[in-house]
């Protein structure tokens, strides 16, 4: 308290007269104002990572926890522990949103031909456009229900495709497939790996899998965890994104999911996977490479 009041009215009266009448030393005043200049400066800098952590938490949606927010604060220069964000983030409240249960929504009780699985769960593949993976979601909004499929590239779990619909027929994921051959044109003997629903069965999807040269691969019956990488998008989308908020339209819903995959999920998102790289910039890196090698 007397050396707050004396760092008060240093410019009133003479350090050493306060002292002396205080009945303080110099020293001892001199002492404790180093000592709290050397706090203000810990507590502001503790103050600048906070409120980047925090920006780090807004950008993301809410939905980075602290590995995720710890690679973001490295690409930016700032090197902290996980343990440390951690902390942080429990000091100023910050939690992700929690991971929510896998609901099974396929239909696949028909007599459409059934692919055999050649994926085999390997979600690890060496380049772009060797294996494809796809399904279809739902999300809900208070005019009505919406039907999301996807196309993803299992080498950078880009989304290369997808259409959203009011409905789960066949032209739904015919049209994600569609945009995904347009944007990617792959090479012939690109696996397709799908799970058994009839829409993937159907003549005009198949048709046009043979016409791009695709070899076919579907799920086990019953079994999520044979496509476990677009399972996984589609959680993380409702997570994200869908079960956090209440869309009055469809259009509204759409919107947010365009910006969603395209904005932020392809070419932000940190992955776990891709040592915390956004599928963009995961394949920047992979182009690089094979530019070098072959310079």
């Amino acid at each position: 308290m007397i050396f707050s009041f004396m760092e008060k009215h240093q410019h009133e009266f003479r350090v050493v007269k306060m002292c002396e009448v205080l009945e303080v030393s110099s020293s001892g005043y001199y002492k404790w104002l180093k000592d709290k200049w050397k706090r203000d400066r810990i507590n502001k800098e503790k103050e600048k990572i906070n409120q980047k952590i925090n920006l780090c938490f807004i950008e993301s949606h809410g939905t980075y926890g602290s590995p995720r927010i710890t690679r973001e604060l490295q690409v930016h220069g700032l090197s902290l522990c996980e343990r440390t964000v951690g902390k942080r983030m429990r000091e100023m409240g910050l939690r992700a949103t929690p991971d929510t249960p896998y609901i099974v929504t396929t239909d696949s009780n028909h007599k459409h031909f059934i692919y055999p699985n050649l994926l085999e769960r390997q979600f690890m593949v060496d380049a772009p456009n060797v294996a494809w993976v796809t399904d279809i979601t739902y999300i809900w909004t208070i005019q009505g229900w919406l039907y999301l499929a996807s196309v993803m590239d299992l080498f950078s779990r880009k989304i290369v495709g997808w259409s959203i619909g009011t409905d789960m027929k066949k032209e739904l994921p015919l049209a994600a497939l569609q945009q995904a051959i347009m944007v990617r044109d792959p090479g012939e003997g690109l696996i397709h790996h799908s799970d058994r629903g009839a829409q993937y069965c159907s003549n005009d999807y198949t048709n046009l899998m043979l016409e791009r040269k695709m070899s076919g691969s579907m799920s086990r019956k019953g079994d999520p965890y044979d496509n476990a990488c677009i399972e996984s998008f589609h959680a993380t989308i409702k997570k994200e994104l869908i079960y956090r908020y209440q869309w009055e339209t469809r259009e509204g819903a759409i919107k947010s999911i365009r910006h969603y995959i395209n904005e932020f999920y392809n070419t932000r998102r940190r992955h776990s996977t891709l040592g915390y790289l956004s599928p963009v910039d995961f394949e920047q890196a992979y182009n690089k490479r094979r530019l070098s090698v072959a310079g």
